[in-house]
């Protein structure tokens, strides 16, 4: 009778572990970068083994590999030696913690040579106590054609059109810190000759 309660017990163990570490998935991500006119957001259940966009860009992201020390590790330490392309950063907002949700970021290259890649730094805080392992990881096929249809180019950005959208926004903040500048001079001047 005890090895009977002890194989039922150890079944629903079993059974009930892996439920609890796979309910550490994110609610949500956006991803930012080249090509993008605004944050594209990721919808879905976020906690891996499903078909949602949140679903497979977590798990072939490499989202549990990289926030989670996992034995044996998925990840690798060493930047992958192929050509990276354009960089992506996805911010996945991870539910959980006495002060509320956590925010991790993942550095990813939809259009990396061999499939896409993604990095994410080690030691990121969330749930106020936990450090994420950190690592690259190489995701499959799947996870670029997700991408493509939730708003990523079809192709990578040229060089050229990266840079140029970063030049856009450097050139509009500059535009504006002069303004506000020209204003101030203005202002100051016409205190000056009103005083």
């Amino acid at each position: 009778m005890r090895r009977a309660l002890s194989a039922v017990a150890a079944l629903a163990a079993m059974l009930l572990l892996p439920g609890t570490a796979v309910a550490k998935g994110p609610s949500a991500a956006s991803i930012s970068g080249p090509g993008l006119d605004h944050a594209i957001s990721i919808q879905g259940y976020g906690e891996g083994g499903n078909s949602s966009p949140l679903g497979i860009l977590v798990e072939q992201g490499g989202f549990f590999a990289q926030a989670f020390e996992q034995t044996p590790s998925s990840t690798s330490r060493r930047r992958p030696s192929t050509q990276l392309g354009p960089r992506y950063v996805v911010t996945y907002t991870v539910p959980g913690g006495s002060s509320g949700d956590s925010t991790l970021r993942q550095d990813l290259y939809p259009y990396a040579g061999n499939g896409p890649a993604s990095y994410m730094a080690p030691n990121q805080t969330f749930w106020e106590t936990q450090k994420t392992a950190g690592g690259w990881f190489r995701g499959g096929v799947e996870l670029r054609q997700m991408l493509v249809r939730a708003g990523l180019p079809a192709r990578a950005p040229r060089q050229r059109e990266a840079h140029a959208g970063r030049l856009g926004v450097s050139l509009g903040a500059g535009a504006g810190v002069a303004a506000a500048a020209a204003a101030f001079a203005l202002f100051y001047r016409r205190r000056s000759v009103s005083g």
